[in-house]
């Protein structure tokens, strides 16, 4: 019988809706912004979003300026360029805007704005959290521009070491953004294949929360419900990028697997890590690919909870079998890759990255305890794509 004691801890103030992007100046005024540092990824520095966000914050009466030097998997140099930015313009506030990466850049940024200690002082582990200069973090408002890693209700950041080739999760409980604003209206530019990979990586964190172990009924509701709206929205957002309605609903599906996964995550995010830093790849894609194939692998774990699923999906089928199907389907509908191969990815590390896996804090939740090779054999099976019965 399961444990039926936990610790619970749920998101913060989130503005939702379409065009609430022009209440992004109250809500810095509400955190004592007068001068915020707005932090974004590469991609978006010239991007229409980003100039309607500046342009927002100049009709509040915000001054706000602009660092965009930030990788698709942000790295610890991007997080010291930012504090230096931070600091020589002598801000008082950070803006995390932006997919993943900008948000998880900034969040750094905002705790290493008054610290003493190097960042990876901070990585998620024991109870390094503790070594936090509280009153040196900043403020940060979160503005997510894409329906995907819900990192504007988390409470880390993943930044990747260059150094060793691993990204590494830096935790404080008070990395979580005061303020969200949610515009649905902002994620309708993205194209097709962003908003697909996006889209199941908010679906594999309500995944893997549902089914990782342990006592959290709030997060297991959140979980099914985000992983209603996936199904239903995702499809319709892929076809038609200006649907606001499917906008708006997997903008709050991003949110609330970030929000559920508090839970626990699993093996296809510790498997999606390494990978991520060390092939440099996109995050949401690496977990839309690697996901059928870890579920194989957890297979005999997951019977009460793929019927659970099935049921709630309404699938023609119930159980495992139907669940895997529906995966399956639902990524070549998406034009997702099928295997690691496909997005050049090669097994020469398997071994390498078995273990690097094993080391991540996800594999902590997986449904089943793994072993480095374990994860090794899932590697190679998403590389050539191998899928018993299918």
């Amino acid at each position: 019988m399961t444990t039926l004691t936990g610790k619970w801890n749920y998101p913060t103030t989130v503005i939702f809706g379409p065009g609430r992007i022009a209440e992004l100046p109250e809500a810095c005024k509400q955190l004592g912004m007068k001068n915020p540092l707005l932090v974004t990824d590469e991609g978006l520095k010239d991007n229409t979003i980003t100039k309607t966000a500046l342009d927002a914050c100049a009709a509040g009466g915000i001054t706000a300026a602009l660092f965009a030097k930030v990788k698709g998997n942000p790295t610890g140099q991007n997080v010291t360029d930012g504090v230096a930015a931070y600091k020589n313009g002598g801000h008082d506030g950070v803006i995390a805007f932006g997919g993943g990466s900008g948000i998880d850049a900034a969040k750094a940024i905002a705790l290493m704005a008054g610290q003493d200690r190097p960042l990876w002082d901070f990585v998620d582990e024991g109870d390094n959290y503790l070594r936090v200069n509280i009153a040196g973090m900043a403020p940060v408002v979160a503005v997510p521009t894409t329906a995907g890693t819900g990192a504007e209700v988390g409470r880390a950041s993943v930044i990747t070491n260059e150094d060793t080739h691993e990204k590494k999760i830096i935790f404080h409980p008070n990395m979580l953004p005061a303020r969200v604003v949610s515009d649905p209206g902002l994620t309708t530019g993205l194209p097709p294949h962003i908003t697909a990979a996006t889209g199941i990586d908010a679906y594999v964190h309500c995944f893997e929360a549902f089914c990782a172990p342990g006592f959290h009924p709030m997060a297991d509701g959140i979980a099914l419900e985000g992983i209603r709206l996936v199904a239903q929205y995702l499809p319709r957002a892929c076809k038609d990028g200006k649907d606001i309605e499917a906008r708006a609903h997997m903008l709050a599906a991003a949110s609330m697997g970030a929000a559920a996964f508090q839970k626990g995550l699993g093996g296809v995010h510790a498997l999606a890590h390494p990978l991520g830093a060390v092939y440099d790849k996109h995050h949401g894609l690496l977990n839309a690919i690697l996901l059928p194939y870890v579920m194989i692998r957890n297979k005999d774990a997951l019977t009460e909870k793929m019927d659970i699923i099935s049921r709630m999906l309404d699938l023609p089928g119930r159980g495992f079998d139907a669940v895997l199907d529906w995966t399956l389907d639902l990524r070549q509908s998406l034009g997702i890759a099928h295997t690691l191969a496909d997005i050049n990815v090669p097994d020469d590390r398997a071994e390498d990255i078995g273990a690097m896996a094993l080391a991540d804090p996800s594999a902590g939740g997986n449904p089943l305890p793994l072993a480095a090779n374990d994860y090794a054999d899932v590697f190679r099976a998403a590389c050539v794509g191998r899928i018993d019965g299918h």
